[in-house]
Order: structure tokens, then sequence, then C-alpha cells
């Protein structure tokens, strides 16, 4: 396993790959790696010849009263993971060498981010698509490997690759669970003792939801309140949010009657989790967006 820390040297590599038509498997992250991470790795091992994984915490997603700082890193552990998993090169680059000087250029969003988690995080989906143009253009990816806990992401970057047209295919993996339903995540170390037991009801409302679906319920509105009633009568979160959307497009709709998402952010005291489902019409999961 490589580690590299430049974008010349990365590109470089990445050239000499393309040049001998070796398949370039690609996972962005922001590092202290989890299951679901290595979920995503794992699906990248199968399915190409090189498996690059980027670790940034990138500046430019997080909002001036968000958790940038103190955003959990555990290089050591991240390294560790990435040889376990086979991966071939961890780029590792410092925001000086990602960021070297006041950008000329920023990528904005149009759709797709004024709901869920995008309406209250101004700006956030403009430095993800941003920082991943860049390492769309520094990696030169085959297929990049997202994970559907962050859907919001999935279909912010489709959108990007698809009117952009890059040529990279995006791949969404599942999302990865602990054993009682709760999404792995990096922020899931900030909950107590109590909030944990709390946290896996998330999941378990949102299923709630979903089965009214199954059995025939088709109105929004009677299906957010469901979950809402539940989320409330098992957890002291604060709800942030609770939505019904089509998707990939994340349009409002009012009766059900094509793929959606049902999705909902919940603040505990010092983490905000987020969690969906999607699925079809008639109740049936949706494995991946596409």
């Amino acid at each position: 396993m490589k580690v590299v820390h430049t974008v010349r040297e990365m590109q470089q590599i990445a050239l000499q790959n393309k040049q001998t038509n070796q398949t370039i498997g690609y996972v962005p992250t922001m590092g202290f790696l989890h299951d679901g991470h290595q979920r995503l790795l794992q699906s990248a091992k199968k399915e190409n010849d090189i498996v690059v994984l980027s670790i940034f915490v990138n500046p430019l997603q997080f909002g001036p009263n968000e958790d940038f700082d103190r955003y959990p890193r555990d290089e050591e552990h991240d390294r560790e993971i990435a040889e376990q998993e086979g991966v071939d090169i961890v780029f590792m680059p410092s925001v000086r060498e990602m960021y070297p000087s006041s950008l000329s250029v920023q990528l904005n969003v149009n759709n797709r981010t004024n709901v869920l988690c995008g309406r209250s995080r101004e700006g956030h989906f403009d430095g993800v698509v941003t920082v991943l143009t860049k390492l769309f253009h520094i990696v030169m990816p085959d297929k990049a490997y997202f994970g559907l806990k962050d859907a919001q992401q999935v279909a912010v970057v489709e959108g990007l690759v698809k009117d952009l047209n890059f040529p990279v295919k995006i791949m969404p993996i599942p999302t990865v669970r602990e054993q009682d339903g709760l999404a792995k995540s990096s922020r899931n170390v900030y909950l107590s003792k109590e909030e944990r037991e709390q946290a896996k009801y998330l999941y378990h409302a949102l299923q709630h939801g979903q089965q009214l679906v199954k059995k025939g319920e088709k109105t929004k509105d009677i299906i957010i309140n469901e979950v809402i009633q539940f989320i409330n009568s098992k957890t002291r979160g604060k709800i942030d949010y609770v939505e019904l959307l089509t998707f990939p497009n994340l349009e409002q709709v009012d009766q059900i009657n094509e793929r959606v998402i049902l999705a909902t952010a919940v603040q505990f005291e010092r983490a905000r989790l987020i969690d969906n489902i999607i699925f079809e019409k008639n109740g049936e999961i949706t494995i991946t967006s596409s």
C-alpha cells in the first residue's frame, strides 16, 4: 500500500494506471473509517484493478458553526483499515495541498439541495461538489463509491457527474448498520450511553413509515406524522426534519406514486444523526439509487 500526500504524485500514478488500462475504484472519505467505509472499499476491491482511498477533511463543506476542528481524526487507525481492506493507494493531502490559494472558481449546486440537510447547511453541498471535482480530476477514477446513508449527497454527486459529463460511474452502496439498526457514522462516538440506546429508534421509525406504505398508505403528511410521533415517543432527541421526497430528484410529493426517500435528522446533545430509507411506490425497499 502506498500513501500519497501530493496532488502531483497522485495524478502521475493515476495516469500510469490509465496507460496500462487498469480500472480505478475510488472511495472518497474524511477519515475516521468505520464498517460503512469498509463496505465501500470491499465493493471497490471486487470491481476494479486498483483501489484508491482518499482521506481529506474538507473545510469547504463545514459551516461557520459546524464541527470542522473537532471532526474525529485517527490517521493510524485509518491506515490499518486501508491495509486490511487491500487498498492500493491512500491519498492524504493537507488542506494547503488541496487549497494552496483562494479559489477563483467554486461550484454551486442549484437543485436537490434545498431539502433535507441542505436546507440548514447553506453552502455545504457547494463545498462537496467543489472538492469532488478536484478529487475526480486528481484520482481519475472509473467508479466512485458512496454510502446511501447520506443519500442526499449521492443524489447531488450523481447530478454533478451527469451535468458536467465526468467519465466516472457513481456506485451507491447500502447503509451499513449496527445490529440494532443504527446507521454507522463517525459521529456516533459523541452519543452518551442513553442517547446510543435511543438512537436505534430512528431507523425503526423510518421502517414504520415504510411499512405504512406497504400496507397501502400513500399520503405524505400521514406517513411523516407517524414517523415524528414514533421518534418523539422513543427518544429525547430534537427532530430537525422528517421528509418524504422523490428520489433521486428530491422533489416534493403529496401522494406516493414513484420511488421516494423517507429521511430524518435528529439532534442529540453532541451529535446530529441522519438516516433514510429509499423505497418504491409499493413500499418495497430500493437497494441502490439507479
